[in-house]
């Protein structure tokens, strides 16, 4: 049988990235996927949305100085932590893409996000394609999110949605998930990638068009890159990542893409029974209680723009067999082998005949090289079966040559450890490991009550 000779009325197009070409191949040219590359029977939303233009819509460019921002302010949704994490507040006619894992919130927090713009007179609407309105209604009366002004809508139709949009006028819509919706305009099923790129187009159309501030949800693939294709991130104004462990209830979200502010930023958030709550300072959940015990040591990581005191504790004991065991928590197993061999040859910290067992407190993940220190401190403090100070922090990368190197944004990190009470700050003014362990003991001396552990 013949191929199918591609013509200039039916180009080819990349289903993952949107790349288009006059004939078959078998690897894109743009996003270098296989097997990507399929025939596109209609052109989709982005095309239309950019060629569809009626007579006498568009403006006459203009001096960039001469653009008034007036008309878009920022204005909070509510939620102090998400206003942080978008730079300060929802800027109208946004579009912002809320990824995470299964479970992990996104729809408790957007809820939340949408119950407290209602408290402050703004009608919102909350498309749901995954749950039904009942579903929906049982949680926000569980998490206290009912209100008059919110608008909730179980739709899979792109085109019955926005009839909703046209009805209700919302100054803020949330479509929960875009891989949930499909449109007419599409060939495929929902979740495809034609699909979902054609939704995404025509709800950011309509956020730019009306200056409605639009929140889309999106789903993850196994590595935790978002499902779908990669030109629905190019579309998006704000792109947000909600992480968290399911062992804890503690979450962050993160922006990976944000035109209207910065990307360093983090939001912290505790998953209750209740709902989610803020966590504006999350010091005490990384953080051990009562006395000072041998084999712990605080650091102070770097969470984005925020810097918070992470505890890290460290056990030793004898090796049963000829291979001792080396477990690790939140820390990163490579960085804490290399800490012991340091310890070892250059400060005489013997821990080649002993299990270690590593680990943070709070399930919290301190995987930056800043971290070492802390590390080498708290093997050390259990191996002597010294305890640090609880007014004692370490900030610190180790090199293989013993020295303590210094660490990104060092000043914010020892003024934060002194805003929090940690009076001691051990970092590369030691010099090397030696002089920094020697200074422990130096400060565990001095404290006698506060540093050795009583038996």
């Amino acid at each position: 049988m013949a191929a199918r000779r591609p013509t200039q009325t039916a180009p080819y197009r990349c289903t993952e990235c949107g790349w288009t070409t006059l004939k078959w191949v078998g690897r894109c040219g743009e996003c270098q996927q296989w097997g990507t590359v399929v025939e596109a029977a209609e052109p989709t939303g982005l095309t239309r949305s950019v060629t569809a233009v009626a007579p006498g819509a568009s403006r006459a460019a203009q001096p960039i100085t001469h653009i008034d921002t007036a008309d878009a302010p920022r204005r909070t949704s509510g939620v102090g932590e998400f206003d942080r994490v978008l730079g300060g507040g929802i800027v109208p006619g946004a579009a912002i893409l809320l990824s995470g894992e299964p479970g992990v919130g996104k729809s408790t927090l957007l809820l939340e996000v949408a119950a407290q713009s209602a408290k402050a007179g703004r009608r919102v609407l909350y498309a749901s394609a995954e749950e039904s309105t009942a579903q929906v209604r049982l949680r926000a009366e569980r998490t206290g999110a009912l209100h008059d002004e919110l608008y909730l809508a179980a739709e899979t139709d792109l085109a019955t949605i926005l009839g909703h949009v046209d009805e209700v006028k919302p100054e803020l819509l949330i479509v929960d998930s875009v891989q949930t919706v499909s449109s007419a305009m599409s060939d495929g099923m929902a979740g495809h990638p034609s699909q979902v790129r054609e939704v995404a187009a025509t709800l950011i159309r309509i956020a730019k068009d009306r200056g409605i501030p639009t929140i889309i949800v999106g789903h993850v693939t196994k590595d935790g890159t978002i499902a779908g294709p990669r030109i629905l991130e190019h579309l998006v104004d704000v792109v947000c990542h909600f992480e968290g462990d399911r062992q804890t209830s503690l979450r962050f979200v993160r922006a990976l893409k944000n035109r209207f502010g910065p990307t360093d930023e983090v939001g912290c958030f505790d998953m209750t029974g209740a709902g989610i709550a803020e966590v504006p300072d999350p010091s005490a959940l990384f953080l051990g209680h009562g006395k000072a015990e041998s084999g712990t040591c605080v650091a102070i990581a770097l969470e984005g723009r925020r810097a918070m005191p992470v505890e890290v504790q460290a056990l030793t004991i004898a090796a049963s067999g000829p291979n001792p065991r080396r477990i690790v928590n939140g820390v990163d197993h490579n960085r804490v082998a290399m800490v012991l061999a340091v310890l070892e040859k250059k400060a005489g910290i013997k821990t080649s005949d002993q299990d270690v067992y590593v680990s943070t407190v709070g399930g919290v993940r301190f995987t930056e090289p800043a971290a070492d220190l802390a590390i080498a401190i708290a093997v050390a403090g259990a191996v002597r079966n010294e305890a640090t100070p609880r007014t004692l922090a370490a900030v610190g990368e180790l090199s293989l040559a013993g020295e303590v190197r210094p660490v990104t944004q060092a000043p914010q990190r020892r003024t934060e450890a002194a805003r929090l009470g940690y009076t001691d700050v051990i970092d590369n003014r030691s010099g090397t490991l030696s002089s920094a362990l020697n200074d422990v003991r130096v400060r565990v001396r001095s404290r006698p009550g506060e540093g050795i552990p009583e038996f």
